[in-house]
Parts: C-alpha cells; sequence; structure tokens
C-alpha cells in the first residue's frame, strides 16, 4: 500500500510541475508571453521556479507548504530577497 501511495505521490508532483511550466510558459509576467521586462517577482528564484522546486525536492505535501508560505510572503511590504528553497525541512 506504501508504494502504491509513493507512486500515486510522484505522478500527482509531475502534473503539478507540468502545470507549473504550463502557467511559466503562457501566464507568467516573468517566464511567459506576456512577460515584463525586468520581470515581476520580488524573489530570486521566482515564485513559480522555488514551486516547481520544493515539489521536486519535497514532495507533495510539504513542497505545496514551502511555496505556499512563499506566495504569501510575495507582496508590497516584503523586502526583494534571494530565497532558494532549503536543503533540508
Amino acid at each position: 500500500m506504501g508504494k502504491i501511495l509513493s507512486y500515486l505521490s510522484q505522478i500527482l508532483v509531475l502534473l503539478v510541475q507540468g502545470l507549473i511550466r504550463v502557467y511559466q510558459a503562457t501566464l507568467s509576467p516573468d517566464h511567459g508571453l506576456v512577460q515584463k521586462p525586468y520581470g515581476h517577482c520580488r524573489f530570486y528564484p521566482t515564485c513559480s521556479l522555488y514551486a516547481h522546486e520544493a515539489l521536486g525536492r519535497f514532495g507533495l505535501v510539504r513542497g505545496f507548504w514551502l511555496a505556499g508560505k512563499r506566495v504569501l510572503r510575495c507582496n508590497p511590504f516584503h523586502a526583494p530577497e534571494v530565497d532558494l528553497v532549503p536543503e533540508h525541512h
């Protein structure tokens, strides 16, 4: 049963990562067709790249948790910064 859940989780991670890539290629102001000249995201790497990497490194639950925390910090009241995905969580 554990192997099946692990396999399903990996499939979901790949699916979500694919959706992130579609977003980046189309709607993203930093990567897509409508990108701004100097980007839009306050962080490096961009929020979508961060989410893609966090999902790949930590899986669905922890990856979503880290990406969600990152997106919530992306607002005009937070200073721009380099914010890499942690090595361990």
